[in-house]
């Protein structure tokens, strides 16, 4: 093995990205001035706890969504719910949510909007279609079989949901929907189909259908359209969602009431907490020992 004399006269080290070793010097020599680079935590985020509740409402908001489509599901399978009951509640959302959509969107035009509504006419036609081979879907499988599915499924929804966007792309954004959004699409979209095949009617299966597809594909669409057009109008109308989920829940049942309770509790106030508290323990480190960065777009 190759041996340095440390004796030998040498020329001056110089620290080079290429060229090989330099003669005198093994090949992992540093000068004295190789860690006056080094730069500690350069690039993490300090972060604010209230600023980091604030961000963690969009959460408890959407999981108050989805607990309120189970609500509506558990009192319509009950039949507490009528069919027409749903569909008077159907027009009422998609009508609501045009409206949210005309007055937080003003990029949205009318070109843009009739076609959002030829989208949803297609759409609902479809579902019209199908609902009678809904209907007998799952006529085979157990009761149990279909509410396990059904929660493993909605955990999958809400675990990888995109909390910061919507699966629909808004109007005027440049950015396609992530993977893991639609794999959560396509879940809740399981999901609904398996509550939909246990009720009474083709009827009842089409309304229901409707009313969570409505509330899966565009209430991310709207709460984001209402986030980007106010914070605080965001905020009021979590608070608003938050209560009125509560108060549906508590009715329904005191189990699944307290599990949320708990669930936003954790959400909002315990994870942000363990998130500033671990923050202390961030230790990243930056040298001339890192791998070069590209400054420009290599898709250009």
């Amino acid at each position: 093995m190759e041996t340095y004399d440390q004796d030998r006269p040498c020329q001056k080290w110089k620290k080079k990205a290429y060229g090989g070793i330099q003669p005198g010097y093994p090949d992992n020599h540093t000068d004295s001035t190789f860690l006056q680079e080094m730069i500690t935590n350069a690039n993490v985020v300090k972060r604010d706890l209230s600023k980091v509740i604030l961000d963690s409402i969009s959460i408890s908001q959407y999981v108050s969504v989805v607990s309120l489509v189970v609500s509506i599901w558990t009192h319509t399978l009950n039949s507490k719910i009528d069919e027409h009951t749903l569909l008077k509640l159907d027009i009422f959302l998609l009508a609501l949510g045009f409206l949210v959509l005309l007055v937080t969107s003003p990029s949205l035009s009318l070109h843009l909007l009739m076609k959002y509504f030829l989208n949803i006419s297609f759409f609902i036609s479809g579902l019209y279609v199908l609902a009678p081979i809904y209907h007998t879907l799952t006529r085979s499988i157990s009761s149990d079989s279909i509410w396990a599915l059904t929660v493993s499924l909605l955990v999958i929804h809400l675990f990888l949901h995109d909390y910061s966007g919507s699966t629909i792309r808004p109007p005027g954004a440049l950015n396609n929907p992530k993977l893991t959004s639609n794999i959560s699409l396509n879940a809740s979209i399981v999901a609904s189909v398996l509550i939909a095949s246990r009720l009474p009617s083709w009827l009842h299966v089409f309304a229901i259908m409707l009313f969570s597809l409505q509330v899966f594909l565009f209430a991310p669409l709207v709460m984001f359209c209402i986030k980007k057009y106010s914070f605080r109008v965001h905020l009021v109308f979590s608070f608003v969602l938050v209560g009125v989920t509560l108060t549906v829940t508590y009715q329904l049942h005191r189990l699944f009431f307290g599990t949320l309770l708990v669930l936003m509790v954790f959400i909002s106030v315990i994870c942000p907490y363990w998130l500033i508290r671990i923050q202390e323990y961030k230790f990243e480190i930056n040298g001339p020992w890192d791998e070069a960065k590209l400054c420009f777009d290599i898709t250009e």
